[in-house]
């Protein structure tokens, strides 16, 4: 993710500007990954669906763990002061139990119990190396550009809204009790954005920090797309049977 050079004598964006170029990244976002629409379509198989539930479950359980480098390595404390309720949204606090635990009633809507989901055992290298490289990204970098590689969410409101409005009709086996995580993203995500933009506008204010800033949104995005890949691949769709 080397900032390329031939940008240094050009003109920063406006913060205008510089969002609009990191919104158009959206057009990369897994939820074109045709994984992805085969599950809105309706096409993929009960062990396909609960095969991409399960391994994204290893994604859900790392967030915390990601939010939590980022918090170690920032030296503001506001911003530590809102970062630390994403920790709060899926490692749950209080009454609210949390986004992984609403992943994990998802898991057992969809058939997969508790302790298999837990086990991780479904898991595939492919994607938890994605997941790990994340991971390792948010513990070594400087903690503005790992929140800036958090900006995927700003294009996360429609892929929930999407699976809550398809997938009662293309999966009705799933009990719809299951869905409630995606139902509490839709509002959480669009609330981290507003505080994730501000971040990276503030921080990347030359145009190459400006592109380095578009770079690392791309590696995330790379990184939830390699996920699907993974996914794909471990369990593909099945051969039709040739007509005799």
């Amino acid at each position: 993710m080397n900032t390329i050079s031939s940008s240094a004598h050009l003109p920063a964006w406006d913060r205008v500007e510089f969002e609009a170029q990191l919104r158009a990244k959206g057009t990369a976002y897994h939820i074109y990954h045709p994984f992805n629409v085969s599950m809105n379509d309706g096409t993929l198989t009960d062990d396909q669906v609960r095969g991409w539930i399960a391994n994204r479950f290893y994604y859900q359980i790392n967030i915390p763990q990601k939010d939590a480098a980022i918090m170690a390595n920032c030296t503001d404390r506001e911003t530590r002061r809102k970062w630390i309720q994403r920790i709060h949204d899926h490692d749950g606090l209080g009454d609210d139990v949390g986004g992984i635990e609403s992943w994990v009633h998802l898991g057992i809507a969809a058939g997969i119990p508790r302790e298999e989901l837990w086990s991780l055992r479904h898991v595939t290298p492919g994607v938890r190396f994605a997941v790990d490289a994340y991971v390792n990204f948010a513990r070594q970098a400087p903690w503005q550009e790992a929140v800036c590689s958090s900006l995927t969410e700003m294009f996360a409101p429609k892929i929930h809204k999407d699976r809550l409005a398809s997938w009662p009709n293309n999966y009705p086996w799933i009990d719809s009790a299951g869905l409630q995580y995606f139902r509490s993203r839709v509002p959480l995500a669009t609330r981290d954005v507003e505080h994730g933009l501000q971040v990276t506008l503030d921080y990347f204010v030359t145009r190459p920090q400006q592109e380095r800033a578009l770079q690392i949104l791309q590696f995330k995005l790379d990184i939830l797309w390699a996920m699907m890949d993974a996914i794909e691949k471990a369990y593909p769709s099945p051969v039709p049977t040739p007509e005799r």
